[in-house]
């Protein structure tokens, strides 16, 4: 594409590269090509216009920036980096999302269980799917891991690109309460926007709660999507109707247009009988815990405002035999069960906890952690929340990034102090399960949390290979 072509879209102007081709975009100047377009802004924690030499040296062919830089390139010179970014890639590829049917979820917990359902859901429709968010990107057979929940612009337009080439029809997508706050979505108007819910998380990134749930309502503003789908039993997500395009509401405490009723939960999944606008008709879900009966109800109400039959939507949530990570049955052992989630904050802890607890004949163990270099508020609320459920405790690492896991073993132990429950501390995560799984005995049920379908651990900035599923299974065989 040639330069002009892109800087018409940024609205600045290509003085002296007029005749310059641009064959690729790139953010990091450890990958830039010949060709490319590089990217200079600054962020909260590094500018990247420190790096644009190098780019220049490694080939870039041309600079987008926020100021004029002292280098032999032509520069597009633009007030946000970020934002010239995500409107850059949407039209170097060819503005692939106008030829997709787009659906974001967001809220902090359940994005990933619900763009799972609506895939099984049309899929169960017969329609071609594809899939962005936390566990990766999935479509056509392709399945690519995961590095953020949303892609940053320059590869999440790639993806769509290849996702209409591939002659995918819908893409469910997580739209995280980050990518909101870059911008990376912008130029999108999805076909529905789905919201979960908002409880604590993120606020080493966001300065309180205000901020990080404004963030969230920006996906219902400014014509972002054309119909909306919106949790009644979340405080956020009440207001969020108030305003929201052609609002349609599900919930099991409040009164709504999509809800639940004779809800019965198993270890193995549950059973319900949903009424979706009036019309009744019996679910089963592989998956437990009546907060996946409300995910449930968000993709069944999402699948239904854009044309999908009842009896198919049973179907398809019927299909769906598991959500790696989300509350998912690892192993037995002893006669006890063991899950695996990827609960990392209060709230999801605590609704995982508590659906186990019902479901619990004998002891309740949970075993988990909280990742370093995050909000470290939550740590103290999550040993609370684990205490509230658990008969005992096993306190480990998550991911500590950069900081001591003795610090964050000692801030979570804060909030089980005061709750007198039994619980021990072990550092190591392997030798924390295998510790774990030797407590159990006959109807036990332990939760191992924090990871869910992860397969590293990060400590130093060093991802190690760790999945907690393949760790667990190791230990029980």
């Amino acid at each position: 594409m040639n330069i002009c072509e892109l800087a018409k879209a940024l609205g600045a102007s290509a003085e002296g590269g007029e005749n310059i081709e641009i064959t690729g975009l790139c953010a990091s100047a450890a990958k830039v090509q010949c060709g490319d377009l590089f990217f200079c802004y600054k962020g909260r924690s590094f500018d990247s216009h420190e790096v644009a030499a190098r780019a220049v040296r490694g080939g870039a062919a041309a600079l987008v920036c926020e100021r004029k830089l002292d280098l032999p390139v032509p520069q597009l010179i633009v007030g946000d980096g970020r934002a010239a970014m995500t409107a850059a890639a949407r039209e170097f590829y060819g503005r692939p999302d106008r030829r997709l049917k787009m659906v974001g979820v967001t809220g902090t917990n359940g994005k990933t269980t619900v763009t799972y359902m609506l895939d099984s859901i049309f899929r169960a429709a017969g329609r071609s799917t594809g899939v962005i968010g936390t566990l990766g990107i999935a479509f056509a057979g392709r399945a690519i891991a995961p590095e953020l929940t949303t892609p940053d612009p320059i590869c999440l337009f790639s993806v769509l690109r290849e996702m209409a080439d591939c002659g995918v029809e819908y893409v469910f997508m997580e739209v995280s309460a980050h990518a909101l706050a870059f911008g990376k979505t912008e130029g999108i108007t999805f076909e529905a926007g789905i919201f979960t819910n908002c409880t604590q998380d993120h606020l080493d990134f966001f300065a309180d709660m205000n901020e990080y749930s404004g963030c969230k309502k920006k996906l219902f503003r400014g014509g972002r999507c054309l119909r909306s789908v919106i949790n009644s039993d979340d405080a956020t997500g009440r207001e969020i109707a108030r305003f929201a395009p052609a609002p349609v509401t599900y919930g099991l405490k409040n009164p709504a247009d999509v809800f639940a009723v004779d809800i019965a939960e198993r270890l193995d999944g549950s059973t319900f009988v949903i009424n979706l606008f009036d019309e009744l008709y019996e679910i089963g879900l592989h998956m437990p815990g009546e907060y996946n009966v409300s995910n449930a109800l968000a993709a069944a109400a999402c699948a239904r405002v854009l044309g999908v039959k009842t009896e198919v939507i049973a179907n398809g949530l019927a299909a769906l035999e598991r959500v790696p990570g989300r509350l998912e049955c690892a192993g037995k052992y002893n006669g006890a069960s063991i899950f695996v989630d990827f609960a990392h904050t209060p709230d999801g802890l605590g609704k995982s906890l508590g659906t186990l607890k019902r479901l619990c004949s004998g002891k309740l163990y949970c075993l988990f952690g909280c990742g370093g270099n995050r909000d470290s508020s939550k740590r103290p609320l999550m040993g609370a929340v684990a205490a509230k459920y658990a008969d005992f405790l096993i306190i480990t690492s998550d991911n500590p990034r950069y900081e001591d896991p003795y610090d964050i073993i000692l801030q979570i132990e804060e909030g089980v102090r005061p709750s007198g429950k039994s619980y021990v501390t072990v550092t190591d995560r392997r030798t924390a399960t295998e510790y774990a799984i030797g407590l159990l005995r006959e109807g036990d049920i332990l939760l191992v949390a924090g990871k869910g379908g992860e397969s590293y651990q990060e400590i130093m900035g060093i991802k190690h290979d760790y999945d907690d599923n393949t760790v667990i299974r190791e230990i029980i065989t």
